[in-house]
């Protein structure tokens, strides 16, 4: 080879590929045309020997120009269809050349759509993709660091030395490199150099598997090869309009439900109770559950108690237990500390076959400062904002995405899309909307900058949040999107269209915090606070509700449920069967926390389990039974959810006897005609002959007693139901004659086979 040929290009390039400096490897690397010729170049870091393999034969290459950079004239163009033999330190190996895979990865089209913010499918370009050119197996790598300096490929195949796998920079601040021969389960970080000589090992934002904590190495990862079986499911789930159904959702930690053992010795496999095992006999808990133990245990168990849902606080990958997840580095990817993505999917379809829906918490308010994560991700602040009055939540320790950057929203945007597409989930519960919509949120004055209105109102992110409900009903109509809004934002629920923010539902905070306060109240005072149990009426139709008694409410010294109620044992167990009841037949959909359904004893602590051995005890199997039996009648009887959110189902008996702490309403379901009578007494008095006014003349059946002896009650009640009588009362001609147990919710049925006797 002519030295003319071969200084064409300047060894200062080579020196900058060493120095990690170099954005532009295929203008240098590979096959290259120079003049009439064509030059084939191979980078390979302190190899003592390359030669090349092409059409049988075998050359050895030359390096004049860098001792890393072995070179060779060909007469044309060799494509990539070529192999090098190297020996380095000692080993040879023969591999393809990376460089001579020099196509294109994101398309014009591509990177258009995700500058504006509208790929809803980014994820099949960005990340790591296993695929296949020109017949050759290997892994596709994307990224997205425009301010970024140089960017490498770290990774088990080289060392995790930088210098080995340079990308290279596209349009668009889009990096891309294709590695031949990687295979599924190799692990990989982005080594990004800045343009101020600083070095981050990053790993993938768009990693579809990531290593179990403490490690922080993405893991190379197929997305298309699980094979689902819940396409009833899902074509049901998305032809009928969720609010029209009835919703009870058990929310849960999978890492504290419940943690190894041969089985859970308090529950059968189809997740009634078994009788008790000595403590003395139980194994002790080691590890987490994985996905497939999970699958064994957690899902019988929620059918067993009728939840049609369960709600998994975030399960996308994070690096701290002690964050709940909430504090998310791997977006695309379900953490793998119950095991891969493809069990978590296994986990999901086992749910469908069992009726049930899966509901994620998705956390798109803020992220961890943590290294390998989005933090100062090219050497700018790319995905937050540069001033902390507007990128930092200091309470917190976390950043806030920066929702006015189009490929930022679109990141946010399409995760969404990516968890219902191929997890199958069935909603999601976006955290902490409150601190998205407001910019002096938990921040005093002078630490926030107000919009260009003067206000407090976030633009950037209520544009955000409709795109994203927008998105996600374009693809998924039958979706839930659940708001935790803790404050009177109008139209959280309203249709974007409509300038509403787009979600489905909205956590009542309101009721949640006002019956909280008055269950914990000595019932003496309740006849002074009887506002705090029919308040949330007043506006229950302002928004699609759901009630909700979460996480939050049972930590930091908060106590669990039972725990916030007054008075001896007798009177706590009361109370709480007589707050679940009422809370089922209030209007909206339900959630409660894991251990509320049989009166958990201890503050939640993510580190340990439920107190499953509570359930040797009756009264804890009596709130079990009850919360059993009321997702039973719950979905048995139209009137509590067809109408959550019509003023036609719901109305008031009697809200006004404060004195007794006494309230009596009607459900009512439009299409039948049915209705149900509820009844609650919130002191511990019983009291005979207690007369509220019904519509219509005959028998009322008792359908449910929240005092009833199989959970845990005195057994007062109405002898299976009543006949009216006459008697003017609540603008009524007939009347019930009611015997009202203590602490205790009564739900009465017209039964209309039963004829009024003389």
């Amino acid at each position: 080879m002519g030295p003319s040929i071969i200084m064409d290009w300047t060894a200062n390039e080579g020196q900058q590929l060493a120095d990690c400096k170099h954005n532009n490897p295929l203008g240098v690397l590979g096959p290259q045309p120079v003049k009439d010729k064509w030059v084939v170049r191979v980078w390979m870091p302190e190899a003592e020997e390359v030669k090349l393999l092409l059409d049988g034969e075998e050359t050895k290459l030359s390096n004049p120009n860098h001792p890393w950079i072995f070179e060779k004239q060909l007469e044309e163009n060799p494509g990539n269809q070529y192999q090098v033999r190297v020996q380095r330190g000692g080993i040879t190996h023969t591999q393809k050349d990376p460089w001579a895979f020099r196509q294109e990865w994101m398309g014009e089209v591509d990177r258009h759509l995700f500058a504006e913010g509208n790929h809803h499918h980014i994820w099949r370009k960005m990340g790591a993709h296993l695929t296949n050119i020109d017949g050759t197996d290997g892994v596709m790598f994307c990224l997205w660091a425009p301010n970024a300096r140089s960017i490498s490929v770290i990774g088990d195949l080289n060392a995790w030395d930088g210098r080995h796998h340079p990308m290279q920079k596209r349009l668009g601040g889009i990096w891309e490199l294709f590695i031949p021969h990687i295979k599924k389960g190799d692990l990989y970080k982005f080594e990004v150099r800045t343009n101020e000589g600083h070095c981050y090992q990053k790993a993938d934002p768009y990693g579809f598997q990531h290593e179990i904590r403490p490690a922080q190495s993405s893991v190379i990862s197929s997305i298309d090869e699980f094979k689902w079986t819940d396409q009833i499911w899902m074509k049901q789930r998305d032809s009928t309009d969720p609010l029209n159904k009835a919703i009870s959702v058990y929310e849960l930690h999978l890492g504290s439900w419940m943690h190894c053992s041969s089985s859970n010795p308090y529950i059968q496999e189809d997740g009634s109770p078994r009788e008790p095992v000595p403590a003395a006999e139980l194994k002790p808990n080691t590890r987490l559950l994985t996905y497939p133990e999970l699958t064994e245990k957690l899902i019988p168990y929620v059918k067993a108690r009728g939840f049609t849902h369960i709600e998994l606080m975030p399960i996308s990958e994070h690096p701290y237990d002690g964050s709940w997840g909430y504090q998310v580095t791997g977006w695309y990817a379900p953490t793998s500390r119950y095991g891969t993505p493809n069990e978590f999917r296994q986990f999901i379809d086992k749910c469908h076959e069992e009726g049930i829906g899966v509901i994620l918490d998705w956390v798109p308010g803020h992220f961890p400062k943590d290294q390998h994560g989005l933090a100062f991700f090219d050497g700018s602040h790319l995905y937050e904002h540069s001033d902390p009055r507007i990128g930092e939540h200091k309470e917190w320790g976390t950043l806030i995405f920066n929702y006015s950057r189009n490929e930022v929203r679109n990141f946010l945007v399409a995760n969404l899309v990516y968890w219902f597409e191929q997890f199958h989930v069935d909603g999601i519960r976006v955290d902490a909307v409150a601190s998205m919509l407001y910019k002096d949120y938990l921040r005093p004055d002078g630490e926030w900058i107000p919009n260009e209105d003067g206000g407090n109102e976030n633009h950037e992110a209520v544009s955000f949040l409709q795109q994203a409900n927008h998105v996600l009903f374009q693809h998924f109509p039958g979706a839930l999107s659940i708001a935790e809004e803790s404050t009177t934002w109008s139209g959280v629920t309203k249709p974007t269209d409509m300038g509403g923010l787009g979600f489905n539902l909205k956590w009542n905070m309101g009721w949640m915090h006002d019956m909280l306060d008055y269950f914990e109240l000595d019932p003496w005072f309740r006849q002074y606070h009887q506002n705090s149990v029919t308040f949330s009426i007043c506006y229950n139709y302002t928004e699609n509700f759901m009630l909700s008694l979460s996480h939050d409410e049972v930590v930091h010294g908060k106590s669990h449920l039972l725990h916030k109620m007054p008075g001896d044992d007798w009177r706590k167990y009361a109370n709480t069967r007589a707050l679940l009841a009422y809370m089922w037949t209030h209007p909206g959909k339900k959630t409660i926390f894991m251990g509320m359904e049989f009166g958990q004893r201890k503050e939640w602590n993510v580190w340990d389990d439920l107190q499953w051995e509570l359930l040797e005890y009756q009264p804890h199997k009596g709130i079990q039974r009850l919360v059993d039996d009321l997702n039973c009648l719950y979905k048995a009887e139209p009137a509590l959810w067809k109408n959550d959110f019509d003023e036609y189902g719901f109305q008031w008996i009697d809200c006004k006897d404060n004195t007794n702490s006494v309230i009596s309403f009607m459900r009512r379901e439009n299409t039948t005609g049915d209705w149900l009578i509820i009844v609650a007494n919130f002191t511990p008095e019983s009291h005979s002959s207690y007369r509220i006014g019904v519509p219509v003349e005959g028998y009322y059946k008792e359908i449910f007693n929240t005092d009833s002896q199989k959970y845990g009650g005195s057994n007062t009640g109405n002898l299976g139901g009543k006949y009216t009588e006459k008697c003017n009362i609540h603008d009524y001609e007939n009347a019930l004659d009611l015997t009202l147990p203590p602490l205790c919710v009564l739900v009465l049925k017209y039964d209309e086979s039963k004829k009024q006797t003389s």
